[in-house]
């Protein structure tokens, strides 16, 4: 019997490495990506040959312009992406965005009847975003038992974050033993306008050090 996972697919090489490994422990694969006000629309186009490329059966792009608040770099044009390394949560942090994206692919799930949620949250590599940490995946995973007729019936949506232990070198290993193209990616917060990464922002450092630590080359910039 088929069992149906949805997928939070980005365009970046965290959730192109979930929607692979889903794949690989045989789900049918439902792949669903925001346009949630974003500046680089670029992260869509990824995500579309992610998704493609990695075997999903159906790629959807839902707005939701979360972005129309402002409050974060990767959303409001005033707002510039930092390059200096801070021990706060930067402003690159969009509010809420985790919650709301979960409770998006939590509808999808109960209408497709999907056993599970993937989604690329880590806790290793990161930017300290409040919602990539275990404790909030644990909690969501609680309140969407509470929240949906499937968990009221005892047959709940599991949330996965199969990453969210793992180091972005790690990560970068399992992608590259399941085929990932890593070239489709793209995880830089201010690309330039022809798709090339700008190299100086926390995820592209980020991003370096991991296919470093892989001992790997990054296609992208091949």
């Amino acid at each position: 019997m088929s069992k149906k996972a949805v997928i939070l697919v980005s365009g970046g090489l965290d959730s192109a490495t979930v929607l692979a490994m889903a794949n690989a422990q045989g789900y049918e694969c439902f792949a669903l990506s925001m346009d949630y006000g974003q500046r680089h629309r670029i992260e869509l186009d990824r995500a579309q040959k992610v998704s493609i490329s990695n075997g999903a059966i159906e790629h959807r792009v839902v707005r939701i312009d979360i972005g129309n608040f402002g409050g974060s770099a990767l959303t409001d044009q005033d707002i510039n992406v930092p390059t200096e390394e801070t021990d706060e949560i930067p402003v690159t942090y969009v509010p809420a965005r985790n919650t709301v994206f979960l409770s998006v692919a939590l509808g999808w799930a109960e209408v497709l009847g999907a056993k599970a949620i993937f989604i690329g949250a880590n806790a290793v590599d990161y930017s300290g975003y409040p919602d990539c940490r275990p404790e909030y995946i644990e909690a969501f995973q609680s309140m969407a038992n509470l929240a949906t007729k499937a968990g009221v019936e005892g047959d709940s949506i599991e949330i996965q974050a199969p990453i969210i232990s793992l180091s972005k070198g790690e990560i970068i290993q399992e992608g590259l033993r399941l085929g990932v193209d890593y070239s489709q990616t793209i995880s830089c917060y201010n690309p330039r306008t022809d798709g090339k990464v700008c190299g100086a922002c926390d995820s592209c450092r980020i991003r370096a050090a991991g296919f470093l630590e892989a001992g790997a080359d990054d296609p992208a910039l091949i």
